[in-house]
């Protein structure tokens, strides 16, 4: 019975959170928290040095009523002691650093680090350790594609043995270019870890998760053909790639394959996902469509004629913002973590090996080999990222 009464006073405790960048996807976070507040959450605190972006946020948070602290640097804001959770929203180059003095903070607190976990597998992997060291604080990696409802249920699908097993991932991404951000900090490798760390980290993820097995090697092809090429900042042309094809093999003889295009406004779904499974001689096909929201699945033996199509929803969201309402989910899964004090869905090794995929991808690229990952993970290839 005490158990009981703790667990539920627990759940009825408020939930401070601060924010690490708000810039726009800071203040994505933001709006989702207040959608949440009635789950027992608050923002209490910002912390971020562009001025235009301090501006923004206390705007939101003053039509949302909620008193926010505002400071310019991140370790002011670890030290106020105002907030128990933090949320890493700032550019990707500076995650290590900021994850670093998080974890060395006398004080504890729990993180939800903003996809890509860090430009570099060396980064990565030392933010694990020093994390591992600390033992009492979680971590969860944004990589929230996982949340989207029409790729929750694909993955449902394949978890439940549905499909049987997986061997072959099809995902095709055909978007708009980049977004400008504070600075322009995304149009250069040095800052984002490369595009297929920055923006494809959440696709490798999806396919180990589909895949239900690591990765082993990869080859990929990807230029910048379009985007960007006649864009200058500081005297210096963006080299960030607008489209590529990457193929990913699994340690369980499964395959991955990627189509990238960033110059593709014209697409009518941002993301399809095909995951072909053996069940047997029952071949299975199953795909997601975002943002259409409808999921298709059928088998070898019932051919055209017998796919099932459906409309996905959740009715737990409440707000669908940028990502279709997974960043809502996300943060409803990492709030259950905190308040059950079990282990984030999605850790850091799961940040570490999406990052892992990407580096080994862009390196590729530049090579024109394949790449394992193993080397990925045991030597700096890559001395302008890795370094």
């Amino acid at each position: 019975m005490a158990e009981e009464e703790a667990a539920a006073a627990e759940k009825k405790r408020e939930v401070k959170y601060g924010i690490i960048g708000v810039g726009m996807m800071g203040r994505e976070h933001l709006i989702n928290l207040h959608h949440l507040r009635d789950h027992g959450v608050s923002v209490v605190c910002v912390a971020d040095p562009h001025l235009p972006s301090q501006h923004s946020a206390l705007q939101l948070s003053l039509s949302f009523h909620w008193p926010l602290q505002v400071f310019s640097g991140h370790k002011e804001l670890l030290d106020s002691g105002l907030c128990d959770v933090v949320i890493v929203s700032s550019p990707n180059m500076t995650h290590y650093e900021i994850l670093m003095d998080i974890i060395s903070h006398p004080k504890p607190h729990h993180v939800l680090v903003e996809k890509p976990l860090c430009t570099t597998v060396p980064h990565c992997k030392q933010v694990i350790d020093a994390a591992k060291k600390r033992g009492d604080m979680m971590v969860q990696v944004g990589l929230e594609y996982r949340y989207m409802p029409p790729v929750a249920k694909l993955i449902q699908l394949v978890k439940g043995g549905d499909v049987g097993p997986v061997r072959m991932v099809s995902i095709r991404e055909h978007r708009f270019p980049f977004l400008v951000k504070v600075n322009n900090w995304n149009r250069f490798n040095v800052n984002t870890g490369g595009t297929l760390v920055e923006k494809c980290c959440h696709f490798f993820d999806l396919m180990r998760l589909f895949a239900g097995a690591n990765p082993v090697r990869v080859m990929a092809s990807g230029a910048m053909d379009v985007n960007h090429k006649d864009e200058v900042y500081d005297g210096k042309v963006p080299d960030i790639i607008d489209n590529a094809y990457v193929i990913v093999e699994f340690d369980n003889g499964s395959r991955g394959v990627l189509d990238l295009c960033m110059f593709a406004e014209g697409s009518k779904n941002e993301q399809e996902i095909s995951v072909v499974g053996d069940l047997a001689k029952n071949v299975f096909q199953g795909e997601a469509f975002v943002p259409e929201g409808i999921v298709r699945f059928g088998t070898r033996v019932a051919g055209r004629d017998g796919v099932q199509t459906f409309k996905t929803t959740d009715d737990r969201i409440k707000y669908d913002g940028l990502h279709h309402g997974s960043s809502y989910l996300e943060h409803l899964n990492f709030l259950d973590a905190i308040r059950g004090a079990k282990a984030p869905e999605v850790d850091l090794n799961d940040g570490l090996i999406s990052v892992a995929i990407g580096v080994a991808a862009q390196v590729s690229i530049e090579q024109g080999r394949f790449v394992t990952i193993e080397e990925v993970l045991t030597s700096p290839l890559r001395k302008s990222l890795d370094c």
